[in-house]
């Protein structure tokens, strides 16, 4: 006899199968099930004997009547081996109408029973459709996998048997493609099933079945459940997508703001983020008190357009119980699970619905909840608590290690942002302070000024600006620029400032006072010390304006060169030959002396004004000589017109500008007298500052006057040289200045009880408001201020 057809049944221990014979033994129907088993369509049977499909001599009155196994030929000419049952048919008047015959196929041999219980025992779900995509066999597994046995799907369609229509049409036009093509497919998949409670990742492998002449005849599949594996990547795939997404600004709220992104509907239907006061505040109390617990809310999020889900408003502080799951989490130092149902939960979740807005119920339909303590160095920060609300798993452990791994990572974020918070605050405090407040009253120049710390992670920088009031009613326009950021940059800028006003306070010319400041750095930097000298590489300019000459005088350490404003409207750089800068040395440091008139404005800034990352720096003192001329009502006005023109969109360094309008002082306001070097001439310069100050209206301070300019015209006469002058000037105080020849100061001393001289100069220094002594180009000049009597 030939061998059986090997076919798909040859993998199977039993097929149903269906047909019916009238009461003359002719088959009547014809099941899909028959023509799978035996190859013939219903075409070629309806209508046969039956005993025309059976290898054996058997009536078919036999047929009906037996029961057990039967072989029937198959359309190949093989045979198949199969148990026979019947059912019989009765007619509308009760009458024999025919049997239906069922079959089960049985192979033979133990390797069919062995392969048989391997098919239906096997742990992933494992079914086989015919090439309509219908159902021909399922095993254990899949039977679990759809809830339903498996007599409830042979011989249905597939898409007739599930209703995810979303996932079905892709799992069916699989199935359709294989038995089309004859091409295995192997996909993931990501669904829940009619059988389980939540989503499960699925790992499918579909290949063609096909008989003896290589036709396919169905599709197997095995699908295995590899959520663990799915879960584990999207656990992994969301820590790596924290580390680039958590922390990208130095700001709090910002990066807690980014934990709620990131957990936002992922790990769950609602996060809030709340922190420690001290975490936000200056002062640091590290500590976290028993009891009920005071935190402020940051950040918080939710799949709902709003937040319906909060009770607490972003920026207020919220008391969280003792026995909540974020204040056990913070007393604890590790993340809580509350559920649905433990008292706890309830208990919270009732207080909590008490006090959320009107219509607003706080966390209706939560289910699960997890609060997960932030701490970086062994410091608390706060708690992030997630809620799932709709998504319909609890929080489990996989859950805890993923927030705790979160928590950690974003805590570490926050406290490098409340830390750098603090240093910036604390270097601008130190900055503030160095920095002028309050301008010093003076007439030579009107002065606006700017100064804007950069937001760049760097930290605050070291620019600097100052306006120092000098004898002779002269003034100091200073602005410098420090190497580094923070805390380091701010102290250097301070010493800097107070060496430069230490300086100045000499009357020292503008190259000479750079000079003697480059001196200073050069020392610092010689002595020895292994830290690096913070002032190496600053820069400075440093400038002099005389009311009384309009003579503008300045050097550069290596800072950028001012711009100057004409009252005729034209606006242009000055040409400055820039010395080094302080403490690199190489070059002398050369000055330059411009002639200004009354209402010139002078701008002096800092690079972080200009300069810019492929920005042209001619390009940009251009566009600072047209911002220059343009109209503005006052200064103010105009340094934030400079500012919003010149200034770049996100700069990388400080921003320091400062304007000075000059003023002139007239001949109305000061008077000069040439001193023969004679004795007499004493009281000739005593008398005609007296007639000055009676023409200014000053006879009050003609006594303290006279007595100045006796002592300090006599010293000039016995001690100076030609040429002597004396001259007077109205400012905001009254003063008076003697100039010689000499370049010998002055000194004050202290004359004994028997000495003839030596009294003259603590006497100046007694009766007026403070003195001094200058070099100047032929000499020296010494100088009294005294106050003028209230207007």
């Amino acid at each position: 006899m030939p061998r059986a057809r090997g076919t798909i049944l040859d993998t199977m221990e039993q097929v149903a199968a269906a047909a019916t014979i009238d009461a003359h033994g002719t088959v009547t129907a014809w099941s899909e099930g028959a023509r799978t088993l035996t190859g013939y369509p219903a075409e070629e049977v309806v209508g046969r004997p039956a005993a025309d499909l059976l290898a054996e001599e058997v009536e078919s009155a036999a047929l009906v009547a037996r029961a057990g196994r039967v072989v029937l030929r198959h359309r190949d000419e093989g045979t198949v081996t199969v148990s026979v049952s019947a059912c019989p048919l009765l007619g509308p008047d009760g009458s024999d109408a025919g049997h239906v015959i069922t079959t089960e196929r049985h192979r033979e041999g133990p390797e069919a029973t062995l392969g048989a219980r391997a098919f239906e025992q096997a742990s992933m779900s494992m079914s086989v459709f015919d090439t309509q995509q219908r159902y021909v066999r399922l095993n254990a597994a899949a039977c679990r996998v759809m809830g339903v046995p498996e007599e409830a799907l042979l011989g249905r369609p597939f898409l007739d048997t599930v209703e995810d229509a979303a996932h079905s049409h892709g799992f069916h036009g699989n199935l359709r493609q294989v038995a089309e093509t004859g091409r295995p497919v192997h996909y993931e998949s990501f669904t829940g099933a009619p059988a389980l409670n939540r989503e499960h990742a699925w790992s499918i492998e579909m290949w063609p079945v096909r008989d003896d002449d290589g036709a396919v005849d169905g599709v197997a599949l095995a699908a295995f459940d590899s959520s663990d594996q799915y879960w584990s990547r999207r656990r992994l795939a969301l820590l790596n997508e924290a580390a680039a997404s958590i922390g990208t600004t130095l700001d709090v709220v910002r990066t807690a703001e980014e934990l709620v992104d990131l957990m936002v509907p992922r790990y769950a239907d609602f996060v809030s983020v709340d922190l420690l006061e001290w975490v936000l505040g200056a002062d640091e109390l590290p500590t976290v008190a028993a009891g009920d617990i005071v935190l402020r809310r940051v950040a918080h999020g939710s799949v709902h357009d709003g937040t319906p889900e909060a009770a607490v408003r972003l920026g207020a502080n919220d008391v969280y119980p003792s026995f909540s799951p974020p204040a056990r989490a913070l007393h604890t130092g590790r993340a809580v699970l509350s559920q649905a149902g433990e008292p706890d939960f309830v208990r919270w979740v009732a207080e909590r619905n008490a006090r959320a807005p009107a219509g607003r119920p706080y966390r209706k339909g939560a289910h699960s909840m997890i609060a997960v303590p932030l701490r970086a160095r062994g410091t608390t920060l706060g708690v992030v608590v997630g809620v799932r609300i709709a998504h319909p798993e609890e929080y489990s452990g996989d859950d805890i290690v993923l927030g705790e791994e979160l928590a950690s990572r974003s805590a570490v974020c926050i406290d490098n942002a409340r830390r750098f918070a603090r240093e910036r605050s604390t270097a601008l405090a130190l900055q503030h302070s160095l920095l002028p407040r309050g301008l010093p009253g003076q007439v030579a120049v009107e002065v606006a000024h700017r100064y804007l710390p950069c937001g760049s992670p760097a930290g605050i920088g070291g620019d600097w600006f100052d306006v120092i009031p000098l004898s002779g009613s002269r003034v100091a326009l200073v602005v410098g620029d420090v190497v580094g950021h923070g805390i380091p940059s701010s102290a250097t800028m301070g010493r800097l400032c107070t060496a430069v006003r230490t300086l100045a306070d000499v009357d020292l010319p503008p190259d000479e006072l750079l000079t003697h400041l480059d001196d200073l750095v050069t020392h610092l930097a010689s002595d020895g010390h292994d830290d690096e000298v913070a002032e190496l590489g600053a820069t400075c300019l440093y400038s002099v304006y005389d009311p009384v000459s309009r003579r503008l005088t300045m050097a550069s350490a290596g800072h950028p060169p001012p711009a100057v404003l004409l009252p005729d409207g034209t606006a242009s750089l000055v040409e400055l030959s820039a010395g080094p800068p302080l403490g690199v040395g190489g070059l002398p440091f050369e000055s330059v002396e411009l002639h200004l008139p009354e209402g010139a404005v002078v701008a002096l800034y800092t690079d972080g004004l200009i300069e810019e990352r492929d920005r042209d720096l001619d390009h940009a003192g251009a566009e600072l000589c047209r911002a220059l001329a343009t109209s503005a009502e006052s200064l103010d006005t105009l340094c934030d017109t400079v500012l919003k023109a010149v200034m770049p969109e996100e700069p990388s360094d400080d921003v320091a500008l400062l304007l000075a309008r000059t003023r002139s002082l007239g001949a109305d306001r000061v008077a000069t007298w040439d001193v023969p070097p004679d004795p007499a001439a004493v009281g000739l310069a005593r008398q005609s500052a007296t007639e000055q100050l009676a023409a200014w209206g000053l006879e009050e301070t003609a006594f303290v006057t006279e007595l100045v300019v006796s002592e300090l015209v006599t010293n000039a006469i016995r001690y100076g040289e030609p040429p002597i002058q004396l001259r007077l000037i109205r400012d905001r105080s009254l003063i008076c200045e003697v100039s010689d020849g000499s370049s010998t100061s002055p000194h004050l001393r202290r004359a004994h009880a028997y000495d003839e001289g030596g009294r003259g100069l603590l006497l100046v220094a007694q009766l007026t408001q403070r003195w001094g002594s200058r070099q100047t180009g032929r000499g020296k000049s010494i100088w009294a201020e005294q106050a003028l009597p209230p207007a």
